[in-house]
């Protein structure tokens, strides 16, 4: 693994570019289209906007946990504590049933606008400085590029058989610089920002074309819990 250090300003501005790109995009589907599948085993759309929303909700933490203390996560490593090597049947499950007390799929799009809201707010006013998050430390640069990579992650997740309007390529950027950050190494720089981010999530298998690009490094894939 790679260190991967990303400045206040840049994390900020492909974090608040995410974030709008999200919202647009969970916008432009109907209660229908909400119902459909995501890219994210087991969810439905539906279930990947709880999700966001219940993650931004839990981001509002480290907007108000300043710290002194210094960091011991970067914008790479958080990723590898947080990597998928547990049964994620029960998280699966308890976004779903969430999801399912909503009468209707609009009422969930107009809590994640709310939470969108309050995070766009909270991110403008972030000074540079050191936050407590999950029990970690981060540099705020690093702190909202993780999650400028987790709305690009749910965004791609959206887009499955659907034509809206794809992640913030500052977002994607940041993307495909932590996978390969996570992994230690360069993907061939002919792969497109999506590709990289989907394979390094796990939302899809590398073809043979891919491995033989690639190498024995997609062996390590996926890096992003």
């Amino acid at each position: 693994m790679s260190e991967l250090h990303v400045d206040h300003a840049a994390g900020r501005s492909a974090f608040l570019a995410a974030v709008d790109a999200f919202v647009d995009a969970v916008c432009g589907l109907s209660d229908h289209d909400l119902l459909g599948a995501s890219r994210c085993h087991g969810w439905a759309r539906l279930d990947v906007v709880v999700h966001v929303r219940t993650g931004l909700q839990e981001m509002m933490g480290g907007f108000h946990a300043e710290t002194f203390d210094p960091p011991d996560q970067d914008a790479a490593s958080y990723w590898g504590e947080y990597a998928d090597t547990s049964d994620p049947v029960d998280a699966i499950l308890w976004t779903r049933r969430t999801a399912s007390a909503y009468a209707r799929p609009r009422g969930a799009v107009e809590h994640l606008r709310m939470a969108a809201d309050a995070v766009r707010a909270a991110a403008s006013r972030m000074v540079d400085g050191t936050v407590s998050f999950q029990g970690h430390t981060l540099r705020s640069g690093n702190f909202l590029a993780t999650w400028a990579v987790e709305m690009a992650v749910h965004h791609l997740d959206l887009l499955g058989g659907s034509e809206l309007p794809g992640p913030a390529a500052e977002s994607l950027t940041l993307g495909r610089r932590t996978v390969e950050a996570v992994l230690g190494g360069s993907l061939p720089a002919d792969w497109d920002d999506d590709a990289c981010l989907l394979l390094g999530s796990g939302r899809r298998q590398p073809t043979e074309a891919e491995r033989a690009a690639a190498g024995p490094v997609l062996e390590r894939l996926p890096v992003l819990g």
